[in-house]
């Protein structure tokens, strides 16, 4: 694939660009199968690489940039990037004439909503776009349900709401339990692809750590799922931190394909400049 590496890096803080899920799911891609349950691990190996969840992310930025449907851009990029770790269901979906939703409340849509969070300006707009976004395929209330939660802790995170104010929130609005700690979950957390076994656990590693890097690490300390606890974590501790270190930036570039880091470059320029 293309190195995006340190040119790329050069326009990083130029453009602001939106990358929290995406890297979330680049450091968390070796993990998934391979579960530490410890912050003391290696970010990137030889292995690191993107996964569907990136993908869906890079569509889901594609949808809202271009106005195009949801459902066609999933499909779009799903089958430009196959063979990326999508769920059964999915995978089969990609390949659909006419695709309908199947009832899932797997954790794919929220896994692929983040930029929904940065794009619109009211919650209203959030919960809407959200669910708009996962009904495609994950129509279930649980799969909406994980995607709004999701994208409003984005939107809280990003127009400066404290974590106290976001954990408050997203508990009333969502029923989620936000007050175990991650030493308590960690334990017996098991692999679990649902939105209510993960987006809760997302927002709590969010909510326990210090800055950026220190959330993807609680994330993936959980074991699971972990490309997709670390996005969805990866997401909300962008837009609440604002900063994420160079050398995690270009080394999440250098494996994106050249095509990928422009539309991202778009995006963000649209959507993050004086945000």
């Amino acid at each position: 694939m293309p190195n995006g590496g340190t040119h790329h890096c050069e326009n990083c803080h130029q453009l602001n660009y939106i990358l929290g899920a995406i890297i979330g799911d680049i450091i968390g891609s070796v993990y998934e199968w391979n579960n530490v349950k410890t912050i003391d691990f290696p970010l990137f190996t030889k292995r690191t690489d993107f996964t569907d969840d990136s993908v869906l992310t890079f569509a889901t930025m594609d949808s809202i940039l271009n106005k195009t449907g949801y459902a066609k851009a999933y499909q779009a990029y799903g089958q430009k990037y196959p063979d990326r770790g999508y769920g059964g269901n999915f995978a089969s979906w990609i390949y659909d004439e006419e695709p309908e939703p199947y009832n899932s409340w797997g954790n794919g849509s929220a896994m692929r909503v983040s930029p929904v969070g940065w794009a619109y300006d009211t919650i209203d707009e959030v919960l809407s776009q959200a669910k708009r976004s996962a009904e495609v395929s994950h129509n279930h209330p649980e799969g909406i349900k994980g995607a709004q939660a999701t994208a409003t802790a984005i939107f809280l995170a990003r127009t400066g709401k404290s974590k106290v104010e976001i954990k408050e929130i997203i508990e009333a609005m969502f029923g989620y339990n936000l007050s175990r700690s991650i030493a308590a979950i960690r334990p017996g957390y098991r692999f679990n692809e649902s939105c209510q076994g993960t987006v809760p656990e997302a927002i709590t590693a969010f909510l326990e750590s210090t800055d950026f890097e220190s959330a993807i690490r609680l994330a993936i300390s959980l074991g699971g799922d972990s490309d997709t606890l670390a996005c969805i974590t990866g997401g909300i501790a962008e837009a609440f931190y604002k900063e994420v270190p160079e050398y995690i930036i270009e080394n999440s570039l250098r494996v994106l394909p050249a095509e990928i880091i422009k539309l991202i470059g778009e995006f963000s320029g649209k959507y993050r400049q004086g945000k």
